[in-house]
């Protein structure tokens, strides 16, 4: 069972590649794209949520799932993609994650510890504003698969000047 179209654009193949995912085939990265969208969709959803109940529990938790997807080989909800969802959808294993996305969760870090630190502090405007930032980060890769902290990382450190040319 496929939950999304059988073929992605050129573009998005593109950007997929720009977020590390450089040695699978067209084919195969094409069968691995709804579980590569799938961290940033749970982790818009639990945004969102946390947004709406202004709950420092929740952006806490989130905090700890970001930094644990630096440290870890793969995300915890790649973890939860590839042990229970995949098996059902028949889809392959997401793998490990790359450096350009363990850079995407370093940025989440930063801003799930500016939140937490906000609200903590009774800043719960400025808070919620950092979070909603978060989210519409986050929600671009879990549509369009355009992850800017990919683009930011591949300008900074990838010796190429394919960076740019990724994202169009």
């Amino acid at each position: 069972m496929n939950m999304e179209k059988n073929t992605l654009s050129p573009i998005r193949l593109r950007r997929l590649r720009a977020q590390g995912f450089t040695c699978e085939n067209e084919q195969t990265l094409q069968q691995m794209a709804f579980g590569i969208r799938f961290a940033y969709r749970a982790c818009v959803l639990l945004l969102m949520v946390a947004i709406a109940s202004k709950s420092l529990l929740l952006f806490s938790a989130m905090l700890g799932f970001s930094f644990l997807g630096i440290v870890l080989p793969n995300h915890p909800f790649d973890y939860m993609f590839n042990y229970t969802l995949r098996l059902w959808l028949r889809a392959p294993m997401v793998p490990a994650r790359s450096r350009q996305l363990k850079f995407a969760c370093t940025i989440a870090t930063v801003f799930l510890g500016a939140v937490v630190g906000l609200l903590y502090f009774g800043m719960v405007t400025q808070g919620l504003i950092t979070a909603g930032i978060l989210a519409f980060f986050a929600l671009l890769p879990s549509t369009i698969d355009l992850c800017i902290p990919s683009l930011i990382y591949n300008a900074i450190f990838q010796k190429s000047g394919k960076a740019g040319a990724m994202a169009r």
